[in-house]
């Protein structure tokens, strides 16, 4: 990974990071299909990771905490099974007013303040996954496809 990946993740907004990223996909000659894909992923997924990482609050998919943003936790929540836990993670924690399913500390998990799910729940619908009921399935081919966009993300990085 490029050291200013890190440096991007750790202090850089969303409009930077996705700003980044399409310049590299410009410069990569990347289809616009990818494009039309990878920016709105990023924006979405960003949205909800950075104020997590705003609040000292990150975590893995695997609900585990996270020190701080790199490329490698973003990669991470690629995957469209991450994304859409992640997802509904934070959907219950908003309906709770506080974080779960994590392994922070109670007094951490109180802290939480109620992130905007509005872009990210728009990406996941677009990716034609139901975003009221968590427990319904999605079509094979959007997980094709969103591995496609994994795939172009890990080889910018």
């Amino acid at each position: 990974m490029k050291k200013e990946s890190y440096e991007l993740f750790k202090n850089g907004d969303l409009l930077t990071i996705a700003e980044v990223i399409e310049t590299e996909l410009k410069t990569r000659n990347e289809s616009p299909f990818w494009a039309d894909k990878i920016v709105p992923f990023t924006k979405a997924i960003l949205s909800v990771l950075l104020p997590l990482r705003d609040k000292e609050m990150l975590f893995t998919p695997e609900g585990e905490k996270a020190d701080e943003l790199t490329p490698e936790l973003f990669l991470k929540f690629n995957d469209l099974v991450s994304l859409k836990t992640l997802a509904f993670t934070i959907k219950k924690s908003n309906e709770a007013g506080t974080l779960l399913r994590t392994k922070y500390e109670s007094s951490t998990c109180q802290r939480y303040e109620i992130i905007e799910l509005e872009v990210l729940n728009a990406y996941l619908s677009r990716c034609n996954i139901n975003v009221e009921n968590e427990f319904l399935d999605f079509p094979i081919s959007s997980y094709n496809l969103h591995q496609g966009v994994s795939n172009v993300i890990k080889s910018l990085l």
